[in-house]
């Protein structure tokens, strides 16, 4: 388990996670008795060979799945004791989601896109609201934009903006800069490492590149469902030598 920091607390942690799908001809075990801590402000990479549980983690972390044994703890709510009604109130409330593919509504400004949440809260979002939660990722003067006319990198920005707004408790990224070019992937990788920095924002990333994976506090390693590792103060080549060992 990671260290976790008494003066921080803790943003999310999983205790004995278990998931298995079922069906009627097999059992699939995803996650084999995880347990994790992420502190809050620190940021944490996972990752994996395919199939080692990555994405299952992450959505039951999320609340988007339950776990079938074990405990999921978000901002101190017991995630895995809510109903889905609950759920859905936790996610949208007090926990932040960021994917490869954006997912911007293309009929919205720039501006309408991050106020969404608010709104899908019932909560009229002031104007310095949107503005600031723009400027903090580098995009205040694109608020009339639509998707169509901002960049891949620039639409990501967006999507993190929006994530952001509700002053999330954990902001769960899936392969962010999987869909940009590198130049891009780092410009987006800065700004995830500055919010953590400077905001004390929580963040887990799952991620295949090596590269992506040094701008965490820690990088946590999976295989078969089981975490079997991790490094603090990763670089590249460590991580890249890792995950080699873990495919052969």
């Amino acid at each position: 388990m990671l260290a976790t920091d008494t003066n921080t607390g803790v943003a999310a942690a999983l205790h004995g996670v278990r998931k298995v799908y079922r069906s009627r001809s097999q059992h699939v075990t995803a996650l084999d008795g995880v347990s994790l801590t992420f502190p809050t402000g620190s940021f944490t990479a996972v990752m994996g060979p395919s199939g080692s549980g990555k994405s299952t983690l992450l959505q039951c972390a999320a609340g988007l799945d339950s776990p079938t044994e074990g405990a999921i703890e978000v901002a101190g709510v017991q995630v895995h004791k809510l109903n889905e009604v609950q759920r859905t109130l936790l996610r949208r409330d007090r926990i932040g989601f960021v994917f490869q593919s954006f997912n911007l509504l293309p009929s919205l400004t720039a501006a309408q896109n991050v106020e969404l949440p608010l709104r899908l809260a019932k909560r009229r979002p002031s104007g310095s609201e949107v503005r600031d939660a723009l400027a903090a990722v580098g995009l205040a003067d694109r608020a009339r934009h639509r998707p169509t006319e901002l960049s891949g990198g620039q639409q990501q920005r967006v999507a993190i903006a929006r994530a952001l707004i509700t002053r999330p408790a954990v902001l769960f990224a899936d392969e962010p800069t999987g869909a940009l070019d590198s130049t891009t992937s780092r410009e987006v990788l800065a700004l995830l490492r500055g919010i953590v920095d400077r905001q004390r924002q929580t963040v887990v990333m799952v991620t295949h590149d090596p590269v992506a994976a040094s701008y965490a506090d820690q990088v946590v390693f999976l295989a078969d469902g089981r975490l079997v590792g991790e490094i603090v103060g990763p670089t590249p080549d460590a991580v890249a030598a890792r995950l080699a060992h873990l495919e052969a």
